[in-house]
């Protein structure tokens, strides 16, 4: 239990957080990563060089400021954080690195403002913080490891089909290298791929949700090419699409994430943008095993017909859903995308075309894309009514504010 002096103490820099805290959660990556250059073996470059997690942090670090007195408020945040920590196998001697590198950050960026009382009270807080993450994380690598064919850290498993779903999105189809069968995850998961590339002095770490529903003998995942080949947010897809084939081994833990189908009988809307399909193709394939008179609305949005993928497996599924309307959204349509049976509408997802063809009262909506295509679906849900404990969506990546503009850079 924390002293109420240092509770008053940790809340009256919550000010000061709000101005300086990506200033200081930066120091502490840039600080951390030259005193232990081994962990870059775990982090995403991707996300550090964009200041995702930097922002990220920041915004956990405010957020358990302001809660200090009430942390079971951010449970489901610190929850959501321990999934993926867990699928990066984050482990408990990690945190007084974490710890010790914060603290040191506080001190550097705040100056003489940081008084010994201040880091002494962050400090004892912190401890309280990293040993909830410790122990919810523990649970979670147990959970793991229990589950029939399951395990709790890294484990080799082999491609046994390499396919194209449209001109950027290519699937890979896995199995464990030692055949012992993959375990159930829930519709929505993702699990983390760990790549050993060619001159690169780090290993990469990359999260991609499952694309196939649970029950099967392998997992699926589906990877977008992103157009920056030689950067850090290009290099991994690259090499997944250019180097990755059938009979290659990678590394993989097990699924993890809580961006999950929920199992009641209300209507579902997914709406998702380019390869923010990814999660949704589990959780429609989900239902059609087992609820296929469930109503499913389901819209992709994507540049044009040719980087709209899973055509022919979505087309199948009007075959096994008794109440599944289809739509695609083109930036730019081809005549021929215009066409194309489910294409709906060219441009962008706005309020009026949402509330003609998938204003649903009961609905729960599921987001999932960029966090440009992000932010401007789930305002629009707002703005026409549904309210936030309908609408359910899932980040690439470290979360982000969807109502700063500033963080969509």
């Amino acid at each position: 239990m924390l002293s109420q002096k240092t509770i008053e103490t940790i809340k009256s820099t919550v000010p000061v957080l709000e101005v300086k805290g990506t200033e200081i959660t930066t120091v502490f990556y840039k600080n951390m990563f030259e005193k232990h250059p081994e962990l870059l073996n775990i982090f995403n470059h991707a996300n550090q060089k964009r200041g995702r997690q930097q922002t990220a942090l920041a915004n956990t670090v405010l957020a358990a400021a302001t809660y200090i007195d009430k942390l079971e408020t951010i449970i489901p945040v610190v929850k959501q954080i321990a999934h993926k920590h867990r699928s990066l196998v984050i482990k408990p001697e990690h945190y007084p690195i974490v710890g010790e590198n914060l603290l040191g950050a506080i001190r550097e960026v705040l100056g003489d403002a940081a008084t010994d009382e201040i880091i002494n009270a962050w400090a004892e807080a912190y401890g309280v913080i990293a040993q909830v993450f410790i122990d919810i994380e523990k649970e979670m690598y147990e959970e793991a490891a229990s589950k029939a064919c399951g395990w709790s850290e890294f484990k080799e498993f082999k491609v046994i089909e390499k396919v194209k779903e449209s001109d950027v999105i290519t699937s890979f189809y896995l199995i464990p290298a030692d055949n012992s069968g993959v375990p159930d995850f829930e519709p929505g998961q993702y699990i983390t791929i760990r790549l050993n590339i060619p001159g690169e002095k780090y290993l990469v770490n990359r999260q991609y949700s499952l694309s196939a529903a649970p029950g099967k003998e392998y997992f699926r995942i589906s990877v977008k090419r992103e157009a920056e080949e030689n950067t850090p947010k290009g290099k991994v897809s690259n090499y997944l699409h250019d180097q990755i084939n059938q009979g290659d081994i990678v590394e993989v833990t097990a699924p993890a994430g809580d961006f999950t189908l929920n199992r009641e009988e209300s209507p579902v809307v997914f709406l998702s943008g380019g390869v923010g399909i990814t999660p949704f193709m589990s959780m429609v394939n989900s239902l059609a095993e087992n609820q296929p008179n469930r109503q499913i609305t389901f819209i992709n949005a994507s540049r044009n017909g040719n980087h709209q993928a899973f055509k022919e497996e979505l087309e199948a599924l009007m075959e096994r859903l008794s109440n599944f309307q289809l739509s695609y959204v083109f930036e730019n349509p081809s005549e021929v995308d215009k066409k194309e049976l489910h294409f709906s509408k060219e441009g962008y997802i706005d309020a009026e075309w949402l509330k003609e063809n998938a204003e649903t009262a009961s609905a729960d909506y599921y987001v999932c894309g960029p966090v440009p295509f992000l932010r401007a679906v789930v305002l629009t849900l707002k703005k026409i009514g549904v309210a936030d404990s309908q609408i359910h969506y899932e980040f690439f990546g470290p979360a982000m504010n969807l109502e700063a503009e500033s963080q969509l850079v």
